[in-house]
């Protein structure tokens, strides 16, 4: 399946079952993700695995 039927059957979900909640919460953790993901190499990373 690719990327771009998924995020669309996700967008029909919460469309169809009005769980308009899900959308700020898959975007905070997306926005982690990226943020633990690029700072894994550089001098953040000690204070930002400190938060978890």
């Amino acid at each position: 399946m690719s990327r771009v039927s998924m995020l669309r059957e996700l967008w029909d979900f919460m469309k169809v079952r009005k769980k308009w909640w899900l959308g700020p919460v898959i975007l905070i953790l997306v926005l982690l993700s990226l943020l633990i993901v690029f700072a894994e190499g550089s001098a953040l990373a000690p204070f930002i695995y400190a938060l978890f």
